[in-house]
């Protein structure tokens, strides 16, 4: 049996027995937003992790459990449209456990054992979260099925842990081995200075961009890297969806997904490294073996069409660089920070309980070809007809309205009354999306590409 399976399976019967007394904080009234009847429970886990519900006068006996809901839950729309369609919501903060996904995904699971000492037993509890949350939720998925009936995991990073690291890894080994080969900017060992780090990469993209030469290796990293061809403006607006044929307005893009809109690729992959290398004492990712020319050939149509176009217009010559990404001294993993992630969660496709993911397809940070990952491993394991996976046309990560994740959960709770999937076909989320808010929902059929560095 899995490691992360028997300890879920040791946790969930100390939380069956119930919480201890002292650990236990009683329900009380609480202000939450467009709500003035719920009820709310507060206190802080074993670790010091903070948790926080909300249940609603008239409960519909599901509660959402989410990684991030006490960092400010209570003041969300989409908390005050879950209270009143009856669904209590809660959970906690990743403040204690940081990129330490096994203990957040355990603390999802006494998080809910807190609810049900203050509120009583849930009928359906759904574990749900975005970004790390996303990932957090299908970890819940895996290690507790026996606690928790659902999972709907959104713009979560779904090739897990080593997986999605290993692909940042490619996209900024690329970039420097290309276009900064003698600049102090580091791909790992990422220094204590991570906004100076931050800001001395995108700067030198930044630069780059301005000349034919640099937005083809730009675009060339992208392409290797996954990352969607449309993005944010640093005002958070996002761009034009650029045609297919249109070679500067997807190579734009890319340059948005790496460097521009309020959370940059960059910036992301510069600040989370860090504090994985710490907390696993190395670094977790590596490349060798990695053939780049193959990555470049399995890249979505429309980007080798740019890559080849923009080498074409700069004079440079693909090949050749290609060649120097074949020749250059590769990055070797610590082997203790590659099992520090692995204990985190390692995705098996073993799906005992429903679960329905929601990415945008143009998330820069969560991309989209790792939702192809997480459904190749269900099909492998037989479990498929569990999962039930959705696509939002919206660029940036988790920009999802209200009505989009509401629709997401209403369906799921359909899902566990009946005991059979309901229609989540884009046309029927979008009219449940607008049925919501009024504004009109973005789900659109989507096939994403396959995903270029799985692990296991």
């Amino acid at each position: 049996m899995n490691r992360r399976l028997r300890g879920g399976l040791a946790l969930a019967i100390v939380l069956a027995a119930g919480v201890p007394t002292a650990a236990r904080a009683a329900e009380q009234p609480c202000a939450v937003l467009g709500s003035s009847a719920a009820r709310c429970t507060a206190g802080q886990l074993a670790d010091g992790t903070p948790y926080t519900f909300a249940k609603p006068a008239r409960w519909n006996g599901a509660v959402l459990v989410d990684l991030d809901f006490a960092a400010g839950g209570l003041t969300s729309p989409l908390t005050a449209s879950l209270l009143e369609r009856g669904y209590a919501v809660g959970g906690t903060t990743r403040t204690i456990s940081s990129w330490n996904i096994a203990r957040a995904i355990d603390n999802q699971a006494e998080a809910l054992g807190r609810f049900e000492a203050a509120f009583g037993r849930a009928r359906y509890a759904i574990a749900e979260g975005r970004s790390m949350g996303g990932m957090v939720a299908a970890g819940v998925a895996q290690v507790y099925p026996g606690r928790f009936a659902a999972a709907i995991p959104m713009c979560g990073g779904l090739g897990g842990a080593v997986g999605q690291w290993n692909q940042k890894l490619d996209t900024v080994f690329t970039l420097k081995t290309l276009l900064f080969p003698d600049a102090a900017l580091p791909v790992t060992g990422i220094p204590a200075d991570v906004p100076g780090t931050q800001q001395q990469w995108l700067t030198a993209v930044a630069s780059a961009q301005s000349s034919a030469a640099g937005k083809a290796r730009i675009a060339l990293a992208a392409a290797i890297g996954q990352l969607p061809g449309w993005g944010l403006t640093p005002d958070g607006s996002p761009t034009p969806v650029p045609a297919d044929h249109d070679v500067d307005g997807v190579e734009q893009g890319m340059y948005l997904a790496l460097a521009g809109g309020p959370l940059p690729y960059l910036g992301q992959a510069v600040s989370s490294r860090r504090t994985i290398e710490q907390l696993a004492g190395g670094n977790p990712s590596w490349n060798t073996g990695v053939d780049y020319a193959r990555q470049l050939a399995e890249a979505a149509p429309e980007q080798r069409n740019a890559v080849r176009r923009l080498y074409e217009r700069a004079g440079l010559d693909l090949p050749a660089d290609l060649g120097r990404l074949a020749a250059a001294p590769r990055v070797p993993a610590d082997p203790a920070a590659v099992r520090y992630l692995e204990r985190g969660i390692v995705f098996t496709g073993e799906l005992r309980i429903p679960v329905l993911t929601v990415n945008g397809t143009g998330d820069q940070i969560s991309t989209v070809a790792q939702q192809q990952s997480y459904g190749s491993l269900a099909r492998r394991t037989g479990t498929e007809s569990r999962l039930r996976q959705t696509y939002v046309q919206t660029a940036g990560h988790c920009t999802y309205t209200t009505g989009e994740q509401q629709a997401a959960i209403d369906r799921m709770l359909t899902r566990l009354r009946t005991g059979h999937w309901p229609d989540t076909a884009p046309r029927t989320m979008n009219a449940l999306s607008a049925a919501v808010d009024g504004v009109a929902g973005r789900y659109l059929s989507f096939v994403p590409p396959r995903f270029n560095r799985p692990y296991p």
